[in-house]
């Protein structure tokens, strides 16, 4: 079994390091804000993911936590680069925190083996290495493994992974970190560094791509009379298709997909390619966070002095990430249109990114006195609500379904104006409840 560092203790970092721990390697993760490395000390988790907590907790004999570099580099043979790569204003990659990293690694730290699993931008590896070369440490070794974790099933995601993606320049370096993930039992895709960093970026547009095709069919649907819910099971069913990523909604958000397809477009761009298709996915999940301020205004009319209730925050069920989220832009545009907007989320602290905003402590209190209650994440709390009672609490009954995720037919009988994204009044087949497979997403 190896010893590895871990440097940046976000999603990946932490994650990634726990797992490798179950796995039976010696891990240790260094972070540079204390107050993180302080919450981890004493076994808690500075973010929401399930599992992750007792996977640290069942593994602390193998795992440790540090701010200081020594530490975690001394007699470490891979150091595996997990720190934010967050978009620049101009939608570059702010890469600061991995040339921090590569700054101050020791000048006598032998030869272990750098993975970089951060999501950076294609071509980066070879800077890393040119880098390296550059400060003499010519004996540490170089490979892109990207991390495919999606929020919220980030465990499960590594320790059943679909595939493992391992770059690298030197053979023996592949093979080393190839060997990390045997226990695994995951499918090795072995390649060189370029084509691996850009695996990531082509698999979230591919993903993020399939989110904004369903839902201009969701829109096309609300036009014709249709219900996407059957179209998309009807599609899904094809095997060359699949039901993954077929759900119709207020669009994708978080740390990831925003960010790896303005990687993508530009990478494009600035090697003399326009890049339509993604260009065209991002203007569609833009304009869908939008969508529910005009179904709200079809059904009371003008906004303004209206109660709003937001039922859900964080971009997803499962993470308190409000990175991205749907929620930030309907709370705006619903505030410029004059509207009172109160909101609850089990997880998510709405109150940094939401201004203006009132949080309560329920879903209950949040549809109190409200004209309109609208689903933005799909929290499995919401199907379970007694609506039948809740409805005689709102001023008007109407609620706008932005995930499709609670029962039509149902809150119809309990008296509800009802509208979900794409939905007809279909009483056939609906998209079969399938996890969603790990795309995604460098969660650094």
């Amino acid at each position: 079994m190896a010893r590895i560092a871990f440097f940046g203790a976000g999603y990946a970092g932490l994650v990634s390091g726990a797992c490798l721990a179950e796995l039976g390697h010696t891990v240790v993760i260094r972070d540079v804000v204390p107050e993180r490395i302080e919450q981890l000390d004493t076994g808690r988790v500075p973010f929401h993911e399930p599992r992750l907590e007792e996977l640290i907790a069942s593994n602390r004999e193998r795992l440790s936590f540090t701010l200081s570099m020594d530490e975690a580099v001394a007699g470490s043979e891979f150091l595996f680069v997990c720190v934010g790569t967050p978009p620049t204003p101009s939608g570059d990659a702010n890469l600061a925190a991995v040339w921090s990293v590569i700054e101050d690694l020791p000048a006598d730290i032998g030869s272990p083996v750098l993975v970089m699993k951060s999501t950076v931008p294609v071509g980066t590896g070879e800077k890393v290495r040119a880098a390296l070369d550059a400060r003499g440490l010519v004996r540490v070794g170089y490979a892109s493994c990207p991390e495919f974790l999606a929020e919220g099933t980030a465990v499960r995601d590594f320790m059943e992974a679909d595939r493992v993606v391992v770059g690298s320049f030197a053979e023996s370096d592949g093979d080393a970190v190839a060997a990390l993930h045997e226990g695994l039992g995951a499918q090795i895709v072995r390649t060189d560094v370029p084509s691996a960093e850009m695996v990531k970026l082509a698999a979230n547009a591919y993903l993020a791509t399939r989110i904004s095709f369903i839902n201009e069919i969701a829109n096309v649907c609300e036009l014709v009379g249709a219900d996407v819910e059957d179209v998309a099971l009807g599609m899904g069913l094809d095997r060359r298709i699949g039901t993954h990523y077929l759900r119709a909604g207020l669009g994708y958000g978080g740390s990831c997909f925003p960010k790896d397809i303005s990687f993508l477009k530009l990478l494009a761009g600035n090697s003399g390619y326009h890049f339509q298709l993604v260009t065209a996915v991002m203007e569609v999940n833009d304009l869908q966070m939008r969508r529910p301020v005009a179904k709200l205004q079809k059904h009371l009319g003008a906004l303004r002095g209206k109660r709003i209730a937001l039922l859900g925050l964080a971009f997803k069920a499962n993470t308190d990430d409000m990175r991205e989220a749907p929620s930030i832009v309907l709370a705006a545009r619903l505030l410029a249109e004059g509207a009172e907007v109160v909101a609850w989320d089990p997880v998510a602290d709405g109150s940094s990114a939401l201004h203006g905003v009132t949080f309560v402590d329920s879903a209950a209190d949040a549809l109190a006195a409200a004209d309109a209650a609208v689903v933005v994440t799909e929290w499995p709390e919401l199907r379970e609500l007694p609506w039948a009672e809740l409805r005689e609490t709102m001023r008007s009954p109407v609620v706008i379904d932005g995930r499709n995720h609670l029962d039509a037919a149902a809150m119809r009988t309990a008296g509800y104006v009802y509208e979900g994204m794409g939905r007809s009044a279909s009483p056939f087949a609906t998209l079969p409840e399938t996890p969603e497979p790990a795309p995604t997403v460098s969660r650094d």
